[in-house]
């Protein structure tokens, strides 16, 4: 895989891919129309961060590339790729437990925050990283 060079895409499956971490500055794209919903993103070497309907569902510190991102009212599913480890930053249901699975191996049970934050880092030491986060209940 690799980095998403018009910034975000549908896939064949519908999933969204977004993200290019080798940029140097910063871009975006703005009302980019999935299923009548309107996602922005931005992204660059530092940051890549995306928002749904004007709220955030991802970002990751420094940028990433995500792949096949999927969500539904209890699971988000994506890979993740980067040059350097990241802390990602993802905004779901507010104050519920949730499973984070990387790899198929869950490596922590947290709770949202009162604004639904969960955050969790991703080493890329081994390169592509699957990620799955199951709304527990």
């Amino acid at each position: 895989m690799a980095v998403i060079e018009e910034l975000i895409r549908i896939e064949e499956d519908n999933s969204i891919s977004f993200g290019n971490y080798l940029m140097e500055t910063k871009k975006k794209v703005l009302d980019f129309e999935v299923n009548g919903n309107l996602y922005k993103v931005k992204t660059f070497k530092e940051i890549t961060k995306l928002e749904k309907n004007g709220i955030l569902l991802y970002e990751s510190v420094p940028g990433t590339a995500v792949h096949n991102f999927t969500m539904d009212e209890k699971n988000v599913f994506f890979q993740v790729e980067g040059e350097n480890d990241a802390q990602i930053t993802m905004e779901l249901e507010p104050q519920k437990d949730y499973k984070i699975f990387v790899e198929n191996v869950q490596v922590g049970k947290v709770k949202s925050s009162l604004a639904g934050k969960v955050t969790f880092s991703i080493d890329f030491s081994n390169g592509i990283q699957k990620v799955k986060i199951e709304k527990i209940g």
